[in-house]
């Protein structure tokens, strides 16, 4: 029996984060990417391997690495994006917040998993529903708000500079009366903020869009969460950047926060 679409991006970023386990606290030989940013001897046998999974099940199907680029079909209508390591330079200061993340484009919709390999939890969507697997089972997401700590991306890129910085939020008295801050430069906190384990995550940058965040962006929008950009547009407009809130409130409170900064 074929396996469906769901299942496979769930068998594709397990094979990555195998990889990322075994070859974490090894010597890392690293190739430089150029503006800070490097990949990992882990990052490109992640890759290797979590395209052995999607080619050999989906050989029609287009397929955009963040190590390797584009490769299948140019006119395919099914494109996967696969990050192998979100969070390379945690991974290569022996930090173990990093993401395994495989999404599929297709009809409309997106299927997508994200593993957190050191978890052993993958966080998954058919792109109507979504859940944790661990241990074998799947556990529905539930977002909820409770924690109120938000993860904020402190890395550069920052396009929105003049308008947003996360900084700033951090020191607003507003901020820190309703929410606890807390740092993090991966997509991992997507999937929390899907769990119910974080009220949101803010993050400048492209973060959102592609390879990065597709995955995330898919299963935390199954879960029932808001995510827009910063200034509340719909992603891929407005000016960019990512708010993904566990509900309206709270989305709203952050997006009031952010465009205080502009005023």
């Amino acid at each position: 029996m074929a396996i469906g679409d769901a299942e496979l991006a769930v068998a594709a970023v397990r094979a990555g984060a195998a990889v990322v386990r075994e070859r974490y606290g090894t010597s890392l030989a690293r190739q430089d990417k150029g503006g800070g940013d490097f990949a990992t001897v882990a990052d490109l046998e992640a890759e290797r391997a979590i395209l052995a999974v999607l080619r050999s099940a989906r050989p029609a199907d287009a397929v955009l690495g963040e190590e390797y680029g584009e490769s299948g079909p140019a006119d395919a209508d099914r494109r996967w994006l696969v990050d192998p390591l979100c969070g390379t330079l945690n991974y290569a200061a022996r930090t173990m917040l990093v993401a395994v993340n495989v999404a599929l484009q297709a009809a409309g919709r997106t299927v997508a998993a994200v593993a957190d390999p050191f978890a052993d939890e993958v966080f998954w969507t058919d792109g109507s529903r979504a859940a944790v697997r661990r241990a074998g089972g799947d556990e529905p997401l539930v977002p909820s708000g409770a924690s109120g700590l938000v993860d904020v991306n402190l890395d550069p890129p920052f396009p929105n500079g003049e308008r947003f910085r996360a900084v700033r939020l951090l020191a607003d008295p507003g901020f820190t009366d309703r929410f606890r801050p807390r740092v993090l430069s991966t997509s991992l906190p997507l999937t929390w903020v899907a769990a119910g384990r974080r009220a949101a995550y803010v993050t400048d940058g492209p973060l959102a869009l592609g390879v990065h965040g597709a995955a995330g962006v898919a299963v935390c929008r199954a879960a029932g969460c808001v995510v827009t950009g910063l200034d509340g547009a719909p992603l891929g407009s407005g000016i960019g950047g990512l708010v993904a809130a566990t509900d309206a409130d709270t989305h709203a409170a952050l997006i009031d926060l952010i465009a205080r900064q502009s005023r």
